[in-house]
């Protein structure tokens, strides 16, 4: 079984669980579920010990996961684990909903290594590349 990561902001919570749900319903596992985590509520709340535990998870996520994808725009950890999945060579896909990638001022040097995947379509057409290179790779 396909397990997956989704590395993004509370900015995109909705999407994060489209993707997540979406993948899930077709027998991926879910290495994470940071969505229910409450950072983007009261600050108050957070503690370093909270915040550790929760980097930790994160860590461990993206280097189980066979898949991370990479949902821009991202917040300070998502670029953090866009690395992880990097250096432990896992299939990573970013998904871009913009030409960001483009623009000198926004992109990363990272987002035009060879090894990382692009979309830069919508959901559903990220989730057909995720699903059809795995069923390409079964087939052979």
């Amino acid at each position: 079984m396909k397990s997956f990561y989704v590395a993004s902001s509370f900015r995109n919570i909705a999407n994060v669980r489209y993707v997540a749900q979406t993948l899930e319903s077709m027998g991926y596992v879910n290495m994470y579920d940071w969505t229910h985590e409450r950072l983007g509520g009261d600050a108050a709340a957070i503690t370093i010990g909270a915040l550790r535990s929760i980097g930790e998870r994160e860590r461990d996520a993206v280097t189980g996961a066979d898949v991370v994808v990479v949902l821009l725009p991202g917040g300070k950890s998502t670029h953090v684990e866009l690395g992880i999945a990097i250096a432990r060579g896992r299939r990573t896909i970013l998904h871009l909903p913009d030409d960001v990638i483009n623009n000198l001022e926004a992109t990363s040097t990272f987002y035009h290594l060879p090894e990382l995947e692009k979309c830069h379509g919508n959901l559903d057409d990220l989730l057909a590349m995720i699903v059809g290179q795995e069923e390409t790779a079964a087939a052979v």
